[in-house]
């Protein structure tokens, strides 16, 4: 039967969107539908545990500094990581030796989920494809974020999808206790701690000529007004300015790697930044996300000025001075445990006097105190030693429970995923 018309146009369509999704050229914001699909035609997964990632690669960041617990949990229990992009695939497969997949379609990972004995699936973040793996009700869900912070989308209500949220402290747990209605937080919370790998390091030698390196690490504009922290546009050009004029301080910055993704302001105060430390020579730098891992940026810096963001909490085992800036305006909704009404804040008026303010957070002896209550809070008694420990642990028991509660659904006549 020869083709149609129709047909041959189709399947040109086909190929020339086949082209673009492999062209070097293809955004980094949107996620390749390049799978193994074919090559897990009648495959099975041999993990217990999977992590459900269906970001695309600017949002890696969001991953990558879990891969040495995943590395433990695949010891433990075999694990697998499912992505959507193979681009992010590649990433992930040269970091670790952790399997990686990719599905291009979700008809091939409702196969590969039917013929395997997938028993917990985990989630770095809040991405609405989650709900094409969140609907499997053969397994159990969790949520583990990417690092705790007192944003108001740590208290989301998108977390009463999951069977469990995996904490890193008791703040988080408070947290979502005094915002969720109508959510068992003593049942499904679990405090695990924290990934190391998103704590600060011990302090590398001082800057040379003495001066001290200021890391300002701002989060990205975000995508609406409730979630807008980012201090980019209304404190950074002239916080940082001011830094490199007064002579005293080293400026490392290390922007969000998706600031200005929405907003044309923002990448523009971006460019001033950058711009203005290229110009000022030096030790200034530019550190982006993928030059080194958060800890090795801390791990140069004296003192942290940043956004309500993960990289507050972070920071807070280095025991070092710590600035977070307040937004402007009101429109940003914050879920404070207790961090932000005891740091440092910054308002937009303030920045150009970020020398003075840094100069007094230094000279300060009782900072540290506060910030090793703070660790104690957010980080849980697991940090930093037992925290992988706990984890798998944790990912144990989540996996013997779902085979028991699975086990008892199927002997009642329960079918399917």
């Amino acid at each position: 039967m020869r083709p149609t018309l129709h047909g041959l146009r189709r399947r040109a369509q086909s190929r020339a969107i086949l082209a673009v999704r492999r062209s070097r050229f293809f955004p980094q914001s949107m996620i390749d539908r390049l799978g193994d699909d074919a090559a897990f035609a009648d495959g099975r997964l041999a993990a217990r545990v999977i992590v459900f990632f269906p970001g695309p690669p600017d949002q890696l960041y969001q991953l990558l500094p879990w891969l040495p617990t995943l590395e433990a949990v695949d010891a433990a229990l075999g694990a697998a990581i499912v992505c959507q992009d193979s681009r992010v695939a590649g990433a992930i497969r040269e970091r670790t030796g952790v399997q990686v997949v990719t599905f291009a379609r979700y008809g091939a990972l409702d196969g590969v989920v039917g013929r395997s004995d997938v028993a917990l699936a985990l989630y770095v973040g809040h991405a609405s494809a989650n709900f094409e793996c969140l609907r499997f009700a053969s397994l159990l869900h969790a949520y583990i974020g990417h690092g705790d912070s007192d944003k108001g989308v740590s208290a989301s209500n998108q977390l009463k999808a999951y069977d469990a949220v995996l904490a890193p402290g008791q703040a988080a747990v408070d947290r979502i206790v005094a915002r969720l209605m109508r959510f068992d937080a003593e049942r499904r919370c679990i405090v695990v701690g924290q990934p190391t790998t998103l704590s600060a390091p011990p302090h590398q030698a001082p800057a040379p000529g003495g001066r001290t390196t200021v890391l300002y690490a701002p989060t990205w504009e975000g995508a609406q007004p409730s979630v807008a922290y980012s201090s980019v546009l209304t404190h950074g050009p002239r916080l940082v300015q001011a830094l490199l004029a007064d002579g005293r301080y080293r400026v490392l910055y290390r922007p969000h790697p998706l600031i200005g993704v929405t907003s044309g302001e923002y990448a523009g105060a971006n460019a001033a930044i950058r711009a203005a430390l290229e110009q000022a020579g030096q030790d200034h730098r530019v550190l982006a996300a993928t030059d080194e891992p958060l800890e090795a940026s801390f791990a140069r810096a004296d003192v942290l000025v940043c956004d309500v963001s993960a990289v507050a909490t972070a920071w807070l085992p280095s025991l070092r001075p710590l600035v977070v800036t307040a937004p402007a305006g009101g429109a940003s909704v914050s879920a404070d445990s207790g961090m932000l009404a005891r740091v440092r804040r910054l308002a937009p008026e303030e920045a150009a006097d970020a020398p003075a303010v840094l100069a007094a957070g230094l000279a300060d002896e009782g900072g540290r105190a506060v910030l090793e209550e703070l660790v104690a809070y957010y980080l849980s008694p697991y940090w930093p030693d037992r925290s992988t420990d706990r984890f798998v642990t944790v990912c144990r028991e989540l996996v013997a429970e779902r085979d028991r509660l699975r086990a008892a659904l199927v002997a009642g006549g329960a079918t399917g995923t």
